[in-house]
């Protein structure tokens, strides 16, 4: 933690240090630090521990309008009370920037950002990460930040001139699974999730979207980059046919390494695309109905039928 530390000291302040005044955000902040996760989690701030906060408990922390560093926790990390091995909420208090950088080599626990102030023109968005699949997150301490300007800095780096945050831990409520599965949600709907319909692991079966229950129908295995979507042990990879098109109806079909329909790639859009061909995972009609079957259909940024999140 002390090495990432001094990064974002040396590269941030001299920085800080030329920025105009004017532009700079001078007030105290204060972070409320919430516990969504299902047991007591120690909360580390800068490597000073903040003790334990029990399950669904909330620690206030107010620091100076100058201060910069990390709000982090050592559960599910070997090292954590050093920062390795967790994901961790990055803040800049005089820019008013902040961020979320997770730890490729073991995703500990989720983590949200959420400023007080209200999101408008690109500012002040909620951050969330949730997976180790999560978009807009840095994967390595950043090496510099840009001058602040007024304007929505780009993704993975956010800005906010707001009094106070809210860090939640576990925003989902649970902590990341052990084995590596995930479940699959159409358009941010963490209620609803991609299902192979009767849970039969056979050629031909449906896949669409039912609500979560947790069982095996909805438990999938897949990894960033191009990737096969596999319903997790069975040996049966979500298919796009022979001739995948629009409104291409989904289905399992035996897990064949390198067949074009079944490579998929999960973007920073969140979007599961096939790779090269230009067509992405889609709910059929925006439909969140149970027993709706999903489909391929041509790729677009902004498409929320195309955003599939992973927990």
């Amino acid at each position: 933690m002390a090495t990432l530390l001094q990064g974002i000291r040396r590269h941030s302040l001299p920085l800080l240090a030329l920025w105009s005044l004017s532009t700079l955000v001078t007030a105290d902040k204060t972070f409320n630090i919430v516990n969504g996760c299902p047991s007591a989690i120690t909360i580390y701030v800068n490597g000073d521990s903040r003790g334990s906060v029990a399950a669904g408990a909330t620690i206030v922390n107010t620091v100076a309008d100058n201060w910069t560093g990390f709000i982090y926790s050592n559960v599910n990390a070997p090292d954590g009370n050093t920062g390795a091995g967790t994901t961790k909420a990055g803040f800049v208090n005089q820019a008013g920037y902040y961020f979320i950088i997770k730890d490729q080599s073991n995703f500990n626990t989720g983590v949200s950002v959420v400023p007080s102030a209200s999101a408008g023109n690109g500012l002040c968005p909620r951050v969330t990460c949730n997976s180790r699949f999560c978009a807009n997150t840095y994967t390595e301490q950043p090496s510099s930040f840009p001058e602040p300007s007024g304007n929505a800095p780009a993704p993975p780096l956010f800005s906010c001139s707001s009094a106070s945050f809210t860090v939640r831990f576990c925003p989902n409520g649970a902590f990341p699974r052990s084995d590596g599965t995930v479940s699959i949600h159409p358009k941010g709907n963490t209620g609803k999730c991609l299902d192979a319909r009767g849970g039969a692991a056979a050629n031909g079966t449906a896949v669409q979207v039912y609500d979560c229950t947790g069982g095996d129908a909805q438990t999938w295995t897949l990894h960033p980059g191009d990737t096969q979507v596999e319903l997790a042990g069975t040996g049966f990879c979500l298919d796009a046919g022979s001739s995948p098109g629009n409104r291409t109806p989904m289905k399992l079909w035996r897990c064949i390494s390198g067949l074009r329909a079944q490579t998929w790639n999960y973007n920073a859009r969140s979007q599961l695309s096939l790779a090269s061909l230009g067509q992405c995972l889609d709910l059929t009609r925006g439909d969140l109905a149970n027993r709706n079957v999903v489909q391929t259909f041509q790729c677009s940024n902004g498409n929320a039928n195309q955003v599939w999140t992973v927990t």
